[in-house]
């Protein structure tokens, strides 16, 4: 058997076809500093109806909650793993925010992000909140995020222990 070098365009060619066979995507599950990521354990489906109960029995405000695989599936037909991002706040601690700093205003309402991973369990991604509002640099502020953490961790780990 007798093995020719290819060209230059057959090597671009081979080149070009394995990018697009072999799609990758580049991800840093933790670009800011005092971002948490939890693995549940618990199916995806559940641990969100879990995490919104939570959420209300943490006494939070559910805000909203995001559903792109909902709308790429509803748009496009495609299915793609699940993934929910959660908005929810307290009228209490917006009053808080509020007379701390106005301009912290943009960071209310709190985000959690759940995800599915590939073996149907929720993973849960937030910025610790101590790490949002202590970027202000405002004592109130720094107090209010520590206390704010505290309230997520429990929302966390109540859905992750609920049914």
């Amino acid at each position: 058997m007798r093995i020719v070098a290819a060209g230059p365009v057959a090597a671009l060619l081979v080149a070009a076809l394995l990018m697009v066979a072999a799609p990758t995507r580049a991800e840093n599950p933790a670009p800011y500093a005092g971002m948490v990521t939890v693995d549940t354990g618990k199916p995806f489906e559940p641990f969100v109806e879990a995490f919104a109960k939570a959420i209300t029995a943490n006494g939070f405000n559910v805000v909203g909650i995001a559903c792109a695989n909902c709308a790429i599936k509803g748009v496009f037909g495609e299915t793609v793993p699940g993934n929910r991002v959660f908005l929810f706040f307290k009228p209490a601690y917006a009053r808080r925010m509020l007379a701390a700093s106005v301009a912290a205003g943009i960071e209310a309402p709190i985000r959690v992000y759940a995800t599915e991973a590939v073996d149907g369990t929720a993973r849960v991604t937030y910025r610790q909140p101590s790490a949002v509002f202590g970027a202000y640099e405002v004592a109130d502020l720094t107090v209010m995020g520590r206390e704010l953490d505290e309230h997520v961790a429990r929302m966390v780990a109540d859905a992750r222990a609920g049914s």
